[in-house]
């Protein structure tokens, strides 16, 4: 099993190395960040092996008995009547490893039709859909694996689409030191219909390397993310962009690009949780990519920056995650979250 999952990581790097980072992919959902926890940590959080069944349906190898009869719903409320959530339940099979099935959806509210003159011809309601199963199998104390299985939907006024992609991942998890790396290789897979002829693009497949590691004798648990590890540069240059000549000097001035370490930085998602006692944590993470790529030149602010805490209850919990894009627009995300048994009398 351990020289599979290598194998099947490896093939997905090499064989995927010049997937794209957005804008030139289908079903962009599958970038969406679909719980509150992963929202106030930076986006993508995959490094923590817990009861959160929220992090087994992110990263299959993270499920565990703990999350038998868990069942979480979330969602965020965007501007203009959008929102988008997800419902997923955890199960463990005996002797065979621990499920998840799952329904993430987007749904962009309601949207004017018109035609190609301005006239009104009525509305419709764009939606999108992942419905996927999971299940992860921890091979000794230490080492699991997983795999995720998505159903891909989209409904764009009289189009849609369908596709399909899979997970792959592996955790390593020392729980006397408190230290996890895991990796992910994720939506592998196909546009099987197109919304018109010849529009068939590529999955947004990537490539995520994460480790996490709990002080022992302070409450903070610090993870870090290296994301698109199947594309070295993701930085975005503009096709239109042309070298120019100083008016006064005239002298050339090139088209500026990233060096070295700019593309390396923007490789790299920060996490922290404090942890106070057993039932409350406040988060913070720190995207830099997402600050370079979405922050107002002049104004920036902390574009890139996202906060959020959770609380535990004796039969639930709730987590709120506060994402920030710039000074234009930002995201709030709630995930309410049960142990079906703990109702039983």
């Amino acid at each position: 099993m351990k020289t599979l999952l290598l194998t099947v990581i490896s093939v997905s790097i090499l064989t995927l190395s010049y997937s794209q980072t957005g804008g030139m992919t289908s079903f962009q959902l599958l970038d969406l960040t679909f719980n509150a926890r992963s929202a106030g940590l930076g986006g993508d959080f995959i490094s923590v092996k817990d009861k959160d069944i929220n992090m087994g349906v992110a990263n299959a190898s993270l499920l565990n008995s703990d999350m038998h009869n868990t069942i979480s719903f979330s969602t965020a409320l965007l501007a203009g009547g959008i929102n988008y959530g997800t419902l997923a339940y955890g199960y463990n099979l005996k002797d065979i490893g621990t499920m998840s099935t799952y329904i993430k959806y987007v749904s962009y509210g309601t949207i004017q039709r018109t035609t190609i003159t301005g006239e009104s011809e009525g509305t419709f309601s764009p939606f999108e859909m992942i419905a996927g199963s999971s299940i992860g199998r921890e091979l000794n104390p230490r080492l699991s694996i997983g795999a995720n299985v998505n159903i891909l939907y989209s409904q764009l006024e009289t189009y849609y689409s369908l596709g399909a992609s899979v997970d792959f991942s592996g955790t390593f998890y020392n729980e006397d030191k408190g230290f996890l790396v895991t990796v992910l290789a994720k939506n592998i897979g196909y546009q099987f219909k197109t919304f018109t002829t010849d529009t068939r693009a590529p999955l947004p497949v990537e490539v995520q390397l994460a480790t996490s590691y709990k002080l022992p004798h302070a409450p903070f648990r610090i993870s870090i993310l290296a994301h698109h590890l199947n594309k070295w540069d993701i930085t975005y240059n503009d096709p239109n962009q042309e070298p120019s000549v100083d008016p006064l000097t005239g002298e050339f001035i090139p088209i500026e690009s990233a060096g070295f370490m700019e593309k390396l930085a923007r490789h790299f998602t920060y996490q922290l949780e404090v942890l106070i006692g057993k039932n409350i944590d406040l988060r913070a993470g720190f995207d830099y990519h997402r600050r370079k790529e979405m922050a107002l030149a002049e104004r920036p602010g902390v574009s890139g920056f996202s906060f959020g805490a959770g609380a535990k209850f004796k039969k639930f919990s709730l987590d709120y995650g506060f994402v920030i894009y710039s000074r234009a627009g930002y995201s709030n995300m709630l995930t309410l979250s049960t142990n079906l048994s703990s109702w039983k009398k």
